[in-house]
Formats: C-alpha cells, sequence, structure tokens
C-alpha cells in the first residue's frame, strides 16, 4: 500500500506543482532529505491530494490561504502556479488574499499580495 500511495502521489504531485518542479525536488534530495521527499509524496500528495472531498481547485485555494497565514512565502510562490494550474483566477486568488486579510491580519496578505503579483507576472498573466 505505501509503494501505490507514493505512486499516486507522485502523479499529482508532477500534475499540480508541474514535472519540473518535482525532477527538481527529487533529483536534489540526498540522505539527509529524500525521506523527507517521500513522505510528502505519500502522504500530502498521496493520501490528501487524492481524496474525493474537495477537487484541487478548492485544495489549491486552502493552500493559499494557510500559507498566507503561516507567512511561508517560498511555498505559497509555488502554489500560485499550482493554482493556477488547477484553474483559480488571479481574481479568486485576491479573493483569497481578502478574506484572509481579515482572518489571519493584514501584515500577512499584504506580503502574500506582493507574492502573487511576482509569480502572476513572471507567468505572463496580465493583472
Amino acid at each position: 500500500m505505501t509503494r501505490d500511495l507514493y505512486e499516486a502521489g507522485m502523479k499529482v504531485r508532477r500534475e499540480v506543482l508541474s514535472p519540473e518542479h518535482v525532477e527538481r525536488s527529487t533529483k536534489n534530495a540526498d540522505s539527509f532529505t529524500a525521506e523527507f521527499q517521500e513522505f510528502i509524496t505519500r502522504y500530502a500528495w498521496g493520501e490528501i491530494w487524492t481524496r474525493e472531498g474537495l477537487d484541487r481547485k478548492s485544495r489549491s485555494l486552502i493552500n493559499l490561504a494557510m500559507l498566507t497565514a503561516l507567512n511561508r512565502p517560498d511555498e505559497f510562490k509555488l502554489h500560485v502556479k499550482a493554482a493556477i494550474r488547477n484553474g483559480v483566477t488571479p481574481d479568486e486568488i485576491k479573493e483569497v488574499l481578502l478574506q484572509t486579510a481579515i482572518y489571519a491580519g493584514v501584515p500577512a496578505a499584504h506580503s502574500a499580495f506582493k507574492w502573487a503579483r511576482e509569480v502572476l507576472t513572471d507567468m505572463g498573466i496580465e493583472l
């Protein structure tokens, strides 16, 4: 079952984050980080992202809110790209960040707006 979770997780991870990103992450794994890469692939991607309870778009929106609240810019930027791949629009990202400002704080949302603009601009998406 563990191998099945890993394979299912790797499939979803590639589809959501991009094959190139996953290839870099796994290729750069070493004896210190390899188990962590396997762990997140099995559990985050194989157990959670494959569940039927929420679609990928909803999961992406939730991730953006949580990563904003937790002030995690690197993961936030990665998940902005993933959100776009999952059908989230820039306007929906804006709405999530406005909602997050109220419940997680204006400073957190302020930073997230900056990070999102940077990623969307780099992706060539007109705002």
